[in-house]
């Protein structure tokens, strides 16, 4: 294993008490220690295709094997990386002042086990390779993950036997998804029904890696439990429909569900005599990526400040501390540590789309923003529905970049601010149907620095906005998880706002919507309104895919 990426380590009270986040994503593993004080004490993380070249993989998944729609990752490597980062953190003498413990990890992915799992948990021994003794409980070698799409066919029983996409949509949280949990163990179960009939215990990515930690089989938190279409998210139980469209006796192969934080257990007495873990640290529930995000942002409890992550694909999501109306098919409602709920929208067509615009004319980043910037507000009415890639919201599987109200494909300037106002009003558009729109914005990933794009946004949503420069922000929410639910415990308890204000509040500023905003965009027949109106033609036409 090679060097880690390693932030420096920050002094502190050696007295505090210490808690651990962890986030594994699809490409790394990451850790972030932080006091009872606010403060960072370490942060590591592990590269999978760097560090564990062994296991042969590319971009943390492993390579296909002629079909491009088959994406998978390695339960091993993933324990293998945890034992690795237990060392790692060992070295640095803070595992034995760990006083609770809590994991985040990618979305969706589904870990088969036998049923001899549980007791292998608990008998660990400390002196064998974490990856050579659960092995032999894998049931099926691979775990199928976030970027897998091979499940149409599934998804389609799934729909069909529940009644429609806004049925399970109103059931589950999310119409039947093609990376979610349900469509893959139905696919599991369909081509490989006797290793199917092997598997004793079905996990989450979060839950299989906290069960490690704790020595015993973990339940999955509301967070992850509500991105399978397996759970009926207004009574936080599984749904027996559900698991009955998915495969036969599901319910006993799955984790329990937990909506709010718990305690699964100590830690393991495996990391204790390997790494000289407290042996009473607390296990805590794992998580969602998403969720824990939404965590170390600052925003569990805050219904009136939305986040938008500029990155590859971009996302909006928002907490909501009631069960949104339902009818709408697009988007995904997840469970949250206090038993909330979180609105989650993806448009895939983000940075890479942005990116083929601003290559097209041969700008950088900068003038990309300084062509935002220079631009009327409305475009003179000329807009463009940015679909390069096919759309995740709304559902588009035939990609095709639209021109509306005279813009063509040779203007620069109309053209950069064609794909910006269209992403951010399909931000806006479809983010009315998760619950009342934001009173401001948190804006994060790499858009975040472009000035251009953070005025386009303040002026199609109409609020202020905000760009905060948290990294790690899913190990970060992980963390404070571990926090909150260790100082309720011990009698000591601390708001979500109070434990996360020492690392949230660092704004870098703020844009404000420009006066002839409100007009251009949301008045009757605005731009917004056009928008609306040339999205839906263009899906008419494009049969709803």
């Amino acid at each position: 294993m090679t060097t880690p990426t390693r932030s420096r380590t920050l002094g502190n009270d050696s007295r505090l008490p210490l808690f651990l986040g962890l986030d594994l994503s699809t490409q790394s593993l990451t850790s972030l220690v932080l006091d009872s004080a606010g403060n960072v004490v370490s942060s590591l993380s592990l590269n999978f295709d760097r560090q564990f070249p062994a296991y042969g993989t590319l971009g943390g998944v492993l390579p296909g094997r002629g079909d491009s729609t088959v994406v998978h990752g390695d339960p091993l490597l993933w324990a293998e990386a945890l034992e690795g980062m237990m060392a790692l953190l060992g070295r640095e003498g803070v595992l034995s002042r760990i006083r609770a413990v809590a994991v985040s990890a990618q979305q969706h992915g589904t870990v088969y086990l036998k049923s001899s799992f549980a007791s292998t948990l608990a008998s660990l021994a400390g002196h064998v390779a974490l990856q050579d003794q659960i092995a032999p409980e894998l049931a099926r070698r691979t775990a199928p993950v976030w970027m897998d799409s091979s499940t149409e066919k599934e998804c389609g029983e799934i729909t069909a036997a529940l009644g429609g996409d806004a049925a399970v949509a109103a059931l589950t949280g999310s119409r039947a998804t093609e990376r979610f949990a349900a469509a893959q163990i139905r696919k599991f179960f369909q081509h490989y029904p006797r290793k199917y009939e092997k598997t004793g215990h079905i996990a989450l990515v979060s839950s299989f890696v906290t069960s490690l930690l704790a020595g015993r089989i973990a339940p999955v938190d509301g967070g992850d439990g509500f991105g399978t279409n397996l759970a009926n998210i207004s009574q936080g139980i599984w749904s027996s429909a559900a698991l009955e469209a998915t495969a036969p006796e599901l319910q006993r192969r799955l984790p329990s569900l937990a909506l709010r934080d718990t305690v699964v257990g100590p830690v393991a007495p495996f990391w204790t005599e390997r790494f000289g873990f407290f042996p009473e640290a607390l296990v805590i529930t794992g998580s969602g990526d998403n969720p824990c995000s939404l965590v170390g942002l600052g925003l569990l409890e805050n219904e009136a400040t939305g986040a938008i992550s500029l990155g590859t694909s971009d996302t909006f999501f928002g907490y909501r501390r009631h069960l949104p109306p339902g009818g709408r098919t697009e988007g995904h409602l997840f469970g949250t540590a206090d038993g909330g709920y979180m609105a989650l929208l993806c448009f895939k067509n983000g940075s890479l789309t942005r990116q083929h615009v601003r290559d097209a004319f041969g700008l950088t980043w900068e003038g990309f923003s300084d062509l935002l910037l220079s631009t009327p507000p409305g475009n003179g009415g000329r807009g463009m529905l940015p679909w390069l890639l096919p759309e995740i919201t709304p559902r588009v599987l035939r990609p095709e970049v639209r021109y509306f109200g005279g813009l063509t494909a040779d203007d620069p300037g109309r053209c950069v601010r064609g794909v910006a106002e269209g992403q951010a009003c399909a931000l806006r558009l479809h983010a009315r149907a998760m619950g009342p729109l934001p009173e401001s914005l948190l804006v994060t990933a790499g858009g975040s620095e472009n000035p251009g794009l953070l005025q386009v946004l303040a002026d199609v949503f109409g609020v202020p906005v905000r760009t905060i420069a948290i990294r790690d922000s899913a190990a970060l929410g992980a963390a404070l998880r571990a926090a909150h639910l260790f100082l309720r415990e011990q009698g000591t308890p601390r708001s979500w706002r109070d434990l996360a204000a020492p690392l949230t509040n660092t704004f870098s500023g703020e844009v404000r919507p420009r006066p002839e905003a409100p007009e251009v965009y949301s008045r009757a027949g605005g731009f917004l309104e056009l928008y609306a109106r040339e999205e839906a033609r263009a899906l008419e036409a494009l049969g709803g895919a």
